[in-house]
């Protein structure tokens, strides 16, 4: 519970600070450039990856604050969560993610992953244990394990997992900006920082899409 509380507080102090723009984001300290930049999937908005682990305790503290940030987000641009595959063990918090995604069960379930995991010490990577806690969450098992069983989920998966060394992703949480721009935590030094750098970086994504120069 204590974590839950300091991510509780992260996220109180994300909305004092949202308003603040912050000093200016330099490279190579609040973020780097991908030195493969990658395609986008959000079309004309600006596309902001978030890579995320459910076991992650970096990126459980994280959410709160991430939620709070997401609501700020302009309209031109766009989040997509991908659940890194680092190691084998990671596959079945992807293959979970990506179930929930098709059964359009995010919103209701995302964050109770998270507690799962961190609060209540559930080991969701355990099939039975999943299967039976998703049953308690009043959903239909047997849909449930068919899909998170499926070629569709584990392509995703797959392809999750192709993202993280596309743009070399060595931990999480880690966020890539329009393909171009990479930043974390660790690089920014805090939340606080990392949300103020997000914005100033999808305002740059979005002028050099125009072709203009990011004002500040």
């Amino acid at each position: 519970m204590f974590t839950r509380a300091l991510s509780v507080f992260a996220a109180a102090v994300f909305s004092l600070s949202a308003l603040a723009a912050g000093p200016e984001a330099f490279e190579g300290h609040d973020y780097a450039r991908v030195k493969n930049p990658q395609p986008v999937a959000t079309g004309s908005k600006v596309e902001v990856l978030e890579f995320f682990w459910y076991r992650c305790p970096h990126c459980f503290q994280l959410e709160p604050a991430l939620n709070g940030w997401l609501k700020t987000l302009p309209k031109d641009a766009q989040v997509r969560r991908v659940p890194a595959v680092f190691r084998p063990d990671w596959m079945p918090g992807a293959k979970l993610y990506y179930t929930l995604e098709q059964m359009n069960l995010l919103g209701k379930l995302h964050d109770k992953v998270f507690d799962a995991y961190h609060v209540e010490n559930i080991n969701l990577n355990d099939p039975a244990v999943l299967g039976g806690w998703i049953a308690k969450q009043g959903v239909d098992r047997k849909k449930f394990e068919g899909i998170y069983d499926s070629f569709s989920v584990q392509s995703k998966a797959t392809q999750g997992a192709r993202l993280v060394t596309a743009y070399a992703i060595t931990g999480v949480p880690a966020f890539v900006i329009d393909g171009k721009y990479t930043t974390s935590v660790s690089m920014t030094g805090s939340p606080e920082r990392l949300f103020e750098v997000l914005d100033q970086l999808v305002v740059k994504a979005r002028a050099e899409r125009s072709g203009k120069k990011a004002a500040r």
